[in-house]
């Protein structure tokens, strides 16, 4: 099995978004080592918590200081941007590391109505175009916008012999659906909706029509995850991760509170319900249980990767919980 990295670039309470950086950089290093697979990092706005707002900037940051793991975004937020300039931007990106970028692509619309103008430039612009412009992506990024196109003398620049690799984010059936009949790369988001995980992989593994972009059918599961030596140290470590979540659901402080702040916070029988539910978008435990609910995942969803997002406010531990990981499934010792 191979694991990769999603991460957000968290900021714990009483830090900021420059330790967050540097936190995402180092975890970038360290996993690389490790043998996982492929770092993500993610595009969010408006939000004092997650420092991750420029993906394409950071992906150029982690690949110029590590050397095989891929790099790439989880995702783009393709409907508010031009799809020539989201090709361009990754195309520099693969000629600089070539081999090594992942374009990720989501089709959030990016937030509450002011953030999404003000991405936009107060043009508002609808859902409804998203099948055309992944479809104009893909011509940008292979030179390929067919006859009659209004681009189609449009080049997306620079040239290369090797093209970054599309993926598409979805949290249901209809996004799988998107993914399998552009032929791309899908990575579905348990950690976001788990309830609809199977449906979608049988979507997108039943309808995919191959593309220049994908011969055959690609498919990672994104999960929550956090890893201790014991299983009470594991679920002591996730409470900063429930609150947090928690919070996130009510528009609230999205910064990771420690888990003696934790403690004082006082929960409604509707807060403690919500957790339980959040923890449906999880596993938490030692390595052997993290190991053994991951192998299950796999036979339901039909794939062999896993990309792991941790957001817990104590950093050392998060590394702790990508070591126990790769050890767990000896990613270091393959090959």
């Amino acid at each position: 099995m191979q694991l990769s990295v999603l991460d957000q670039s968290p900021i714990s309470k009483g830090s900021d978004a420059h330790a967050a950086l540097q936190q995402t950089l180092q975890l970038a290093m360290t996993t690389e080592q490790l043998g996982f697979t492929r770092f993500w990092v993610a595009e969010h706005h408006n939000t004092n918590g997650l420092a991750s707002s420029s993906p394409e900037i950071l992906i150029s940051h982690i690949a110029s200081h590590t050397k095989t793991i891929r790099v790439g975004s989880g995702g783009v937020l393709l409907p508010q941007y031009s799809p020539y300039k989201v090709a361009e931007n990754f195309k520099t990106l693969e000629a600089l590391f070539p081999g090594r970028i992942d374009l990720g692509i989501g089709r959030s619309p990016g937030g509450a109505t002011a953030t999404r103008l003000a991405l936009t430039d107060s043009i508002r612009k609808s859902m409804n175009e998203f099948p055309r412009q992944l479809k104009d992506l893909q011509g940008f990024l292979h030179d390929s916008l067919p006859a009659g196109h209004p681009f189609e003398e449009v080049m997306a620049a620079p040239l290369s012999d090797t093209q970054p690799e599309m993926w598409l984010l979805g949290i249901s059936h209809r996004g799988a659906r998107v993914a399998a009949e552009n032929g791309t790369s899908f990575t579905y988001g348990h950690f976001i909706s788990p309830g609809e995980g199977r449906r979608a992989a049988e979507e997108y593994f039943t309808k995919f029509q191959p593309s220049l972009s994908l011969s055959q059918p690609k498919m990672n599961v994104c999960i929550f995850v956090v890893c201790a030596e014991t299983q009470e140290e594991a679920e002591e470590l996730a409470v900063s991760q429930d609150i947090w979540l928690l919070n996130v659901g009510k528009g609230k402080d999205t910064q990771i509170p420690s888990v003696s702040e934790t403690k004082e916070v006082p929960l409604s029988d509707e807060d403690k319900r919500i957790i339980r539910n959040n923890r449906r978008r999880a596993i938490i435990g030692t390595p052997e249980k993290v190991k053994e609910e991951l192998l299950l995942l796999k036979e339901v969803y039909g794939t062999d990767e896993f990309m792991i997002i941790t957001n817990i406010y104590d950093f050392e531990a998060k590394l702790r919980s990508y070591h126990l990981l790769a050890d767990a499934f000896k990613l270091n010792k393959k090959g």
